[in-house]
């Protein structure tokens, strides 16, 4: 197999640090590019911590994609590049637009730009992007048809009426999302993400490199921020559990997405990256499978052997979606990668995880605070 130096940028951050070390325990070189910001990262001793651990598997540049410099002085000698540096958070994204759209979409314009110099070894590009770029996602009618439903409302949302419904259908019925729906996010996340694959899509084959595009669902495991309230109701849940607080379930807790586990995610990209079938190549990472976020919450509790309270609320955010399932077809033809974790087994590896794990005070209550002064939570 032909030796890769693999630049990841975000490499730091949950998936990238996961990546990092299954390219190198490959015989890969690695660099890492990342700006490991505090709101994902922690405070100094924790980043200095991080960055200890990493220089023992890859060469680490702090610094940022919003950067020719550091993307130039990142990029000097690789041979793929794998793009997951980016602002995260489906809710804070639609107030911190400005922040969202300079570091994912302005971030990936920088690093095509430098690649376009033509001073690079770079033949492929494999870009994360998310399952938010599908908005509600794919439904089947009462008749067989496979239509894409319209955000829901607030007023909708308001009267407590949270299914997904179409003007002139009866009852929709949810079913896994192709890669060949539509795209209509429904979050300024998920338009920067959709902005960065027509970027990548579009830019590099016309600079001779070969784009890959990989739409992760819901990724959870070991690793994963407890310090980040923007990202993944695991964490959030369990760090809630971890204090001993009341958990508060959004919306009628039916709501549901397709979770899966690190390990999963990190073969499925290590296949993607090295593949040559995957040129050209837009897959979904996922499991097939759905589970509501009342099944989380009582799998967790049951990890944790935890009894604190719940609450079914009826809050809502905007620009949350209301159900999320992947067609896994393409990736498992493509690649014949299929998810190998079962979401139980995948609850318990990270509770365990998460139990070896300092758990600061959450700033979980701050963020909805923030969301709510902005009209953005009900």
């Amino acid at each position: 197999m032909m030796t890769e130096h693999v630049l990841i940028t975000g490499g730091a951050g949950f998936i990238g640090s996961h990546l990092t070390r299954r390219f190198h325990a490959a015989g890969h070189r690695v660099t890492v590019l990342d700006a490991f910001t505090p709101q994902v990262h922690g405070n100094p001793d924790a980043v200095a911590d991080t960055v200890r651990r990493l220089e023992e598997v890859a060469h680490v540049i702090r610094g940022t994609v919003e950067s020719v410099e550091h993307i130039r002085q990142a990029i000097r000698d690789a041979t793929i590049v794998i793009h997951l540096a980016a602002e995260t958070g489906t809710g804070q994204s639609m107030y911190e637009i400005d922040r969202y759209v300079a570091t994912n979409v302005g971030g990936t314009a920088k690093l095509l730009d430098v690649l376009g110099e033509g001073a690079h070894a770079v033949r492929r590009i494999v870009l994360a992007s998310s399952r938010a770029v599908y908005g509600e996602g794919s439904y089947r009618t009462a008749d067989g048809r496979v239509v894409y439903p319209p955000h829901r409302s607030a007023t909708e949302m308001a009267a407590g009426r949270f299914d997904v419904t179409m003007s002139g259908e009866g009852p929709l019925t949810v079913i896994p999302t192709s890669e060949d729906a539509l795209v209509h996010p429904s979050s300024v996340y998920g338009i920067t993400k959709h902005a960065q694959e027509s970027l990548v899509m579009t830019v590099a084959p016309a600079l001779g490199v070969e784009p890959v595009t990989l739409r992760y669902q819901n990724v959870y495991g070991p690793g994963q921020s407890l310090k980040n309230p923007y990202t993944g109701i695991l964490s959030i849940f369990s760090t809630l559990i971890r204090l001993g607080k009341d958990i508060n379930i959004f919306e009628d807790g039916l709501e549901s997405r397709d979770f899966i586990y690190i390990d999963d995610v990190v073969e499925a990209t290590y296949r993607a990256t090295l593949d040559p079938r995957a040129d050209g190549a837009v897959l979904n990472i996922g499991t097939g499978a759905s589970v509501t976020v009342r099944d989380v919450v009582a799998a967790l509790l049951d990890a944790y052997g935890s009894d604190v309270p719940t609450h079914v609320s009826g809050r809502y955010r905007v620009g949350d979606i209301r159900h999320n399932v992947a067609d896994v077809e393409r990736a498992r033809h493509l690649l014949g990668f299929a998810a190998s974790v079962p979401f139980e087994t995948g609850v318990r590896a990270f509770a365990e995880w998460v139990r070896s794990e300092s758990v600061e005070s959450d700033a979980y209550e701050r963020s909805l605070d923030e969301m709510a002064s902005r009209r953005l939570l009900s």
